[in-house]
């Protein structure tokens, strides 16, 4: 069009969107997605979805299972200090986590990343984060979503969302409620920290002490505020896949929002309820030490935190003694905190 009242032609980089740098970013995280490929998935990044298949996973009558989650205001410590390269194993740990306690294998992961101002090398530190999450699950890093979007993002913020897709046998499927019974033993599977959730909480205790993120954490001397409350997310895939695959495992609750109180009945068939013992439980001490500065009741940090717990297996008592030592074997750290009751 043109005439006397046309004006200066705009762009879309003019309204704050940069396509050429959204696909310098595609092409920077390439060979990351590129690392995490495993059988069933051959697809290359940059298409309109991702393809799997199941048959060259090795499944035979599988069922699928979906989950999606985020990290919430864990991201706000990652723009307070500018570490960004361990938020994307958190993304990953929380969806992933979630389809493991229902028996099932990650297969292929997306992430939703969307920001006002699309800075690569942000971006790529996040996606780098992501890819190392992926190949601690075992699962492929299939595509995913960069929106760059003005006006909707403070300066240097983003928002993540993760989507996982995973398959487990019929059989294996969990909890197996039909096999649970009073006396089965509550196992523990140890936590880095607060994981990924109680970040509101963790912040506003923060805020009270007057301690800056850049500061020694009370708790850990050999590492700053900031870096040791963003230690990520354990991912318990590869440690607990064969256990459930031999039935070693009846059921599993993934400790996250609403703690061990609300999240541990949640695999329970209706007749059973669990038993804890909270003084069996091994707080990390950054448990102890939010709960000192913010003068947190007991109930509020079993109800906010996980309390130094990320998974609970349920488990027949012959088994839980050889299971630990196992999980002890491949370097994880399983302790006993109660057992399942009548109710």
């Amino acid at each position: 069009m043109s005439g006397k009242d046309s004006k200066t032609s705009l762009t879309y980089r003019d309204a704050g969107v940069d396509i050429d740098a959204g696909e310098a970013l595609i092409e920077a995280i390439k060979p990351m997605a590129a690392s995490t490929r495993r059988p069933g998935a051959d697809g290359s990044l940059g298409g309109f979805g991702g393809l799997f298949d199941l048959k060259a996973a090795g499944f035979k009558d599988p069922v699928l299972v979906s989950g999606t989650d985020g990290v919430g205001t864990k991201l706000m410590l990652a723009f307070a200090t500018g570490r960004h390269e361990t938020i994307g194993i958190d993304l990953v740990a929380m969806c992933v986590n979630d389809v493991l306690a229902q028996g099932a294998e990650p297969l292929f992961f997306l992430d939703y990343f969307a920001t006002g101002k699309l800075e690569t090398g942000v971006a790529a530190k996040v996606v780098s984060g992501i890819a190392e999450g992926c190949r601690q699950a075992g699962c492929t890093l299939v595509g995913g979503e960069t929106a760059e979007m003005p006006g909707m993002y403070s300066a240097g913020h983003y928002d993540l969302a993760g989507f996982v897709v995973g398959a487990v046998e019929r059989t294996d499927v969990l909890p197996r409620t039909q096999d649970m019974k009073a006396g089965d033993v509550l196992v523990a599977m140890s936590s880095s920290g607060p994981h990924s959730n109680g970040y509101s909480l963790v912040r506003r205790i923060v805020e009270r002490t007057g301690l800056a993120w850049d500061d020694c954490a009370p708790f850990d001397d050999k590492r700053k505020l900031g870096e040791a409350l963003l230690a990520p997310t354990r991912i318990y895939v590869k440690s607990l896949l064969p256990l459930i695959r031999n039935k070693r495992i009846k059921g599993l609750a993934h400790i996250t929002g609403g703690g061990l109180t609300e999240n541990t009945p949640r695999m329970c068939p209706d007749h059973l309820v669990p038993k804890i013992d909270y003084s069996a439980l091994k707080l990390p001490p950054v448990f102890n030490w939010l709960q000192r500065a913010g003068s947190v009741s007991d109930e509020e940090m079993r109800r906010t935190f996980n309390c130094g717990v990320g998974m609970v297996l349920a488990v027949e008592p012959a088994v839980a003694g050889p299971l630990m030592e196992r999980l002890i074997n491949e370097g994880e750290a399983p302790f006993v905190i109660g057992e399942l009751a009548a109710k």
